[in-house]
């Protein structure tokens, strides 16, 4: 008999797939950056095909794959990072993301698996609802379909992903 094990698979929480940019031209001075209080992330993957009638029935010719990402977070005051992003958008200037599961450990202090890629800001959205925080939307148009490695994810960057315990002592 046999079983489907991966409905007994554990998931992963959406708190520990976290993306993190930089703008390409920053790669000497930046490190990645993750916007603070991102509140969605997705990545989608679509390839269109073309159909072409035959006297045997449709023949379908797929086309290349093309990958966006998009990113939602609460605009925290003073950022500065969001309007280096839309500078890039403006500027025509191509934005490194990495897309790191944190719940899988990769090779290496601080590594995880990962995929990165690299594209441009293709739309910036602020919405700002009388009643709730502003909102800021951000489309990446991917160039390619992104390479799987592992990227590191410094102790700080991990804290910012999720709250890390604490003691009660002073200095914890």
């Amino acid at each position: 008999m046999n079983y489907n094990l991966q409905m007994f698979a554990e998931t992963v929480s959406g708190k520990k797939l976290v993306y993190l940019f930089r703008i390409l031209k920053n790669a000497a001075t930046a490190k990645g950056t993750m916007l603070a209080f991102t509140t969605e992330n997705s990545r989608t993957k679509s390839k269109d095909a073309d159909s072409k009638a035959t006297k045997d029935g449709t023949v379908r010719t797929p086309g290349q794959s093309e990958v966006e990402i998009s990113a939602t977070s609460l605009l925290s005051k003073g950022d500065t990072f969001v309007s280096q992003l839309e500078d890039a958008l403006d500027n025509d200037d191509i934005v490194e993301v990495w897309e790191v599961n944190l719940e899988e450990k990769g090779t290496g202090t601080n590594k995880f698996k990962s995929r990165y890629f690299q594209g441009y800001l293709t739309e910036v959205e602020l919405s700002s609802d009388a009643d709730e925080n502003v909102e800021v939307s951000l489309k990446f148009g991917i160039n390619g379909a992104g390479v799987v490695g592992d990227a590191t994810v410094t102790t700080e960057q991990q804290k910012m992903a999720a709250y890390v315990f604490k003691d009660t002592t002073q200095g914890a």
